[in-house]
């Protein structure tokens, strides 16, 4: 099979050989009704089933995905190419995220009791309906469950709309859910094209939409679903600033750098992509931190020692050598990789440029690949500058042992996370998302789940004097 599918065919493609794996045939206009009916129709009922029915469901997914975590990062790996051990620690995570909410959901949506003029008043949080989940391929299980788990939890119901490329994973998530005892309704997959994309988000009966992905993309979603005055919440894109100061621990910050970025082939929004060193500890870093990245094992990512995989796609290879490119003529320097390598898939060697100023390409853009921007900078206030001069503003790392000036440096910088001496992650306990146009809104912890429900003031009179 060629790797370019027939029109009207969504083609996935194994990125470790470029051969393809499977066709499909996108949902037409028929069983795009009949889905969205199904899901209208489930609401009422999913809603007032209790916490208790809705605990149950994820405690058996959690159990399913424990269960079956070497097949599902299997498939994860085949489609996106990240590595299996990475693939099967997402399952991992997705499962501890449906245990999470299946235990604290109704704790953080009980009633909140207000003293007013009231004989009683509070405030209920109640579930807005369907909710559209448009999700990208990057972290194809965790993207879904990080929204699905309290979604469903706090009482909606969803439908995914999945990247083409990871098709196989989109599903096998709605198969999941079936299999553990979902009803009808309750979660769907779609299998559409973005030209089928308006005229769902402008249905009634869809009441929010949720989308991970680029900056373009939810500057459009928005763009629709703010004309239809739905709900949005938008994870986009990040160019995460990794900050060394001079009183940091070195090896510790070299090795969770080499962590932070090369993580799932540095295909990650909150990936580290700026390496903001003082000027003091400047070239010691940038040594240990070519060192420990040059020990990076690249290769099939369906061998357990692989630590680098191929890209998820050849257009993102392209793109990814195309800033490489630019920013060495712009004047930054290679010191490490700088390369796509020769073989079968999409693989490009994990890269490391040197002496980057702002105007370069790697600086200004999100970096979608294994490639580091190490910056200089004259102290610890340039440090700051240079960290908010970005678009963007997802996460960070400060390295640093004076942790009073730590947390006073993490209020300054213009990021929706902010983590002193350790590796920025998404966390089902702490809120996650951005500002500026890394997006707006928030998943997971207490915050999260309160994005999907109508905060409802419930007053009971008669008024009190």
């Amino acid at each position: 099979m060629s790797t370019t599918a027939a029109p009207n065919v969504i083609r996935t493609v194994d990125p470790a050989s470029g051969t393809p794996l499977a066709d499909y045939v996108p949902d037409g206009t028929e069983r795009i009704e009949s889905v969205l009916a199904a899901a209208a129709a489930a609401f009422p009922a999913w809603r007032d089933a209790g916490f208790s029915r809705r605990s149950e469901l994820f405690a058996r997914i959690s159990r399913h995905l424990r269960a079956h975590k070497t097949e599902l990062g299997t498939l994860i790996t085949k489609e996106m190419g990240k590595p299996l051990v990475e693939a099967e620690a997402e399952v991992e995570k997705c499962a501890a995220g449906c245990d999470y909410y299946a235990k604290h959901a109704v704790e953080m949506l009980a009633d909140e009791h207000v003293r007013s003029n009231a004989a009683e008043s509070y405030v209920s949080f109640n579930p807005l309906g369907v909710v559209l989940a448009i999700m990208p391929w990057n972290f194809p299980f965790w993207q879904v469950f990080r929204f699905a788990a309290p979604g469903l939890m706090a009482g909606n119901v969803a439908l995914l709309k999945h990247a083409a490329n990871v098709t196989g994973c989109a599903l096998e998530i709605a198969r999941i859910f079936k299999a553990c005892g979902a009803p009808a309704g309750v979660f769907e997959t779609l299998l559409v094209a973005g030209k089928d994309m308006e005229a769902i988000l402008a249905d009634p009966r869809v009441a929010a939409v949720t989308l991970t992905g680029s900056e373009g993309a939810g500057s459009a979603v928005a763009s629709i679903a703010g004309k239809h005055i739905k709900k949005t919440v938008l994870e986009l894109g990040g160019s995460d600033a990794f900050i060394v100061l001079a009183d940091a621990d070195l090896d510790a910050a070299a090795a969770t750098a080499v962590r932070g970025r090369y993580q799932n082939t540095g295909q990650s929004c909150i990936a580290a992509k700026r390496f903001i060193v003082e000027n003091a500890v400047y070239a010691e870093f940038l040594e240990k931190f070519v060192a420990k990245a040059g020990e990076l094992v690249t290769g099939d990512p369906l061998d357990r020692a692989t630590q680098v995989g191929p890209l998820a796609r050849e257009d993102l290879r392209a793109s990814i050598a195309a800033q490489v490119r630019d920013s060495l003529a712009q004047g930054a320097r290679v010191a490490l990789g700088g390369a796509a390598l020769e073989r079968p898939g999409y693989y490009y060697a994990p890269t490391i440029l040197a002496d980057v100023e702002p105007s370069m390409t790697v600086f200004r853009e999100e970096t979608f690949g294994p490639v580091a921007a190490v910056i200089r900078a004259r102290d610890a206030e340039h440090v700051v500058e240079l960290a908010n001069d970005s678009e963007f503003g997802l996460g960070g790392n400060l390295w640093t042992r004076d942790i009073a000036r730590g947390r006073q440096l993490a209020r300054r910088i213009e990021t929706g996370a902010v983590f002193i001496n350790g590796m920025t992650a998404s966390d089902p306990r702490l809120p996650f998302g951005g500002v500026k146009k890394s997006g707006y809104g928030r998943e997971l912890s207490h915050y999260g789940i309160k994005e999907f429900v109508n905060i409802q003031t419930i007053w009971i009179g008669p008024a009190q004097t």
